[in-house]
């Protein structure tokens, strides 16, 4: 009986360990997951996101995009825009349950993430908080006086190529 419960856990704690493969130095090989890991087959490129929306409220999907922008005070959002995009359409990306945060020297690098995608509108004074979060001068920080409808990101899972 013993015997047949080391079996057991033994064939278990193997099949985690090979479930995700790893470099030597323990991260996966396809790069660094925060919040949920997730597997980067099926996601949508930036721009084909944008012309989603374009018909619709919301999109369920994973997402690669470039991030823009991070906070600075926590990494507790992003923003993330196309390589491809020339009008660098921003999408304002936050992470589901607080529960995990962005390294805050991420802005340029390429991320995947798995959420959804929707429209809402953010208020002045949500504005002037991101702003200030993202470390803009008093003077740009002013000039916001009117709620912006936003595309925005709930994100579970992110993984930085």
């Amino acid at each position: 009986m013993i015997r047949l419960t080391f079996i057991l856990l033994s064939t278990c704690l193997l099949f985690v360990a090979c479930k995700q493969s790893t470099g030597s130095n323990g991260l996966a090989e396809d790069g660094v997951h925060f919040g949920e890991v997730i597997d980067t087959t099926g996601m949508i490129t930036y721009t084909n996101l944008l012309a989603q929306m374009a018909s619709a409220d919301s999109v369920e999907t994973k997402v690669y995009g470039k991030v823009s922008g991070v906070c600075q005070t926590k990494g507790c959002w992003m923003n993330i825009v196309s390589d491809l995009d020339s009008s660098k359409t921003e999408m304002f990306v936050q992470f589901k349950d607080y529960g995990f945060f962005m390294p805050k020297d991420l802005t340029g690098k390429e991320v995947v993430m798995k959420g959804k995608a929707y429209r809402e509108v953010t208020s002045v004074e949500d504005l002037k908080h991101f702003a200030e979060d993202e470390g803009l001068a008093p003077e740009e920080i002013a000039k916001i006086t009117a709620p912006k409808t936003e595309l925005k990101f709930m994100a579970s899972g992110v993984v930085i190529k």
